[in-house]
């Protein structure tokens, strides 16, 4: 906006004034805008407000640790009396929302699987199925290879049997 020209209201008069007819000293056509001359009460204002909200949520911290404390100060007499109630009942539940959630994450991994079963057993192809035909291909050319080899040392040994060796 520092770079587009201000016009005055009507018609420019003399000496600066913007009503009036016809003068063109101190006319405000062909004037322009300069922004940095409030550049400084601008950037002090806005140095004032956050420092104001600075110090605001400064003091706002203060109050809330000192009333931390306190509630601290007067809850520990009864957390130390009550502590062999509240500790084993804490663990006791720690323990079993520990166990909830395994026990979802074991279940949600479960439909998941069985879901991927499903899509690969119907034939859908799923994320990951390539992988698999690739593996089970492989797994079926090492069994073949054990199995043309187990034929060959059966095959070997029972030659070597009739031969006299001694």
């Amino acid at each position: 906006m520092s770079d587009q020209t201000r016009t005055g209201y009507g018609g420019g008069g003399s000496y600066g004034s913007s009503y009036g007819g016809g003068g063109t000293y101190g006319s405000s056509y062909g004037t322009s805008y300069d922004p940095s001359t409030n550049q400084p009460i601008r950037q002090a204002i806005k140095f004032m407000t956050a420092s104001t909200i600075g110090v605001s949520f400064l003091i706002l911290s203060g109050l809330i640790l000192t009333g931390t404390v306190i509630g601290l100060i007067i809850a520990t007499p009864l957390l130390v009396i009550f502590s062999p109630i509240l500790v084993p009942a804490a663990i006791t539940l720690a323990l079993a929302a520990g166990g909830f959630l395994f026990s979802g994450g074991c279940g949600v991994a479960a439909i998941a699987a069985l879901s991927w079963l499903y899509s690969y057993v119907t034939g859908k192809h799923p994320a990951g199925s390539d992988r698999l035909d690739y593996a089970k291909g492989v797994i079926a050319d090492k069994a073949r290879d054990v199995k043309d080899r187990a034929k060959d040392y059966a095959g070997a040994g029972r030659a070597q049997e009739g031969t006299p060796g001694y």
